[in-house]
Order: structure tokens, then C-alpha cells, then sequence
């Protein structure tokens, strides 16, 4: 009866383990400014931290796919500009150099493949550029 028991327990264990794994996705993730606010520039930095949500630790194996600067609120096309990945200085940091020649909001778009994740990992975030 015991050995029963001790089975059912561990095929329980197994299937809450297989459910908790089963439920983890994009969401579990977030993207947050190193430094909200950066100084206007040809050669402005503008950097943010990958984070798994649940353990607080930050994602060093991320491969970006796809990163957007332009002016907010709107997403103004005509006031977009290139971005350039810098190494990173930190782990869970990507940073990109860029061209932010007005002061203002600037929304930073990017998009990220995290090893393991069938699911992109999307973010948004909002500079304050200062002159």
C-alpha cells in the first residue's frame, strides 16, 4: 500500500512539474531601461536588461531579432532612427548605439528569441532623451 503511494505522489510531482513548465512563455519575461534617460546625441547609448521574471536573474543568451527606435508617443516613422548592438558590458544587457537627434520620448521596440522559449519575447520602452 505504502509503495502505491509513494508512486501516485511521484507521478503527481512529475505532472505539476510538466504543468508549471508547460505554462511558461513570452510573458515570463521583461525588458526594463538600464538608464531612462540618455543625452541627445550622435552617438547616444541607449541599453536594456533582459529578465526572467520568476527568478529575478538576467537572460545572457537572448539573440535580438528585431530593435526600433523612433519618436513617442506615436511612433513617428519619419523620426526613426539606425541602431547598432554594442557588446555587452553586463550580463543580461544589450545595448545599441543610435542617433538621437531631438529631445524628447523615444520608443525603443525590440524583439528577442530566448533559448528554450517557443514564444518571441517582445518589448517596449520609453526613453527620456535630454539635451
Amino acid at each position: 500500500m505504502n509503495r502505491r503511494l509513494f508512486i501516485a505522489g511521484a507521478a503527481f510531482a512529475v505532472a505539476v512539474s510538466l504543468a508549471n513548465t508547460a505554462l511558461a512563455g513570452a510573458n515570463d519575461y521583461v525588458f526594463e531601461p538600464v538608464k531612462a534617460e540618455v543625452k541627445k546625441g550622435d552617438d547616444a547609448t541607449v541599453a536594456v536588461r533582459l529578465l526572467h521574471m520568476p527568478t529575478g536573474k538576467p537572460v545572457t543568451d537572448a539573440v535580438i531579432i528585431r530593435t526600433r527606435i523612433d519618436m513617442a508617443p506615436d511612433g513617428m516613422a519619419e523620426m526613426a532612427s539606425p541602431l547598432t548592438a554594442l557588446p555587452s558590458q553586463e550580463p543580461g544587457v544589450y545595448a545599441f548605439k543610435t542617433d538621437l537627434t531631438m529631445a524628447g520620448r523615444w520608443l525603443f521596440s525590440i524583439a528577442a528569441k530566448v533559448q528554450g522559449e517557443p514564444e518571441t519575447v517582445v518589448g517596449k520602452i520609453t526613453f527620456k532623451v535630454n539635451k
